[in-house]
């Protein structure tokens, strides 16, 4: 495996690991529903669920970033190493500007 393909698995697990938490989170907010808790506790575990999952849109968003400078020699929208497009400087400000 190559540095670049380390880091991006890497990467991927930081990404997936904070949506797990998020996922937990989310679980904790509906089981406090369901039993009725106060809305403080409520208010409270939703907040931490809406951080986790921002936390990790903008980990993904960083990531492809990270890539995309990477490769600059490669013109904006070629394919990556995976095949997969590559995303645009542009897209990935829309895609940072829509978590805000």
């Amino acid at each position: 495996m190559t540095a670049d393909g380390a880091a991006q698995g890497e990467a991927q697990r930081r990404i997936l690991n904070r949506l797990k938490r998020a996922r937990g989170q989310l679980n904790a907010v509906i089981d406090a529903v369901e039993a009725g808790d106060d809305c403080r506790t409520v208010v409270t575990q939703l907040a931490a669920v809406s951080s986790a999952l921002d936390r990790a849109g903008f980990a993904v968003i960083s990531s492809a970033m990270r890539d995309c400078a990477a490769d600059s020699a490669e013109s904006e929208g070629a394919s990556s190493t995976d095949g997969t497009q590559r995303l645009t400087f542009d897209e990935l400000e829309k895609l940072f500007l829509s978590l805000s």
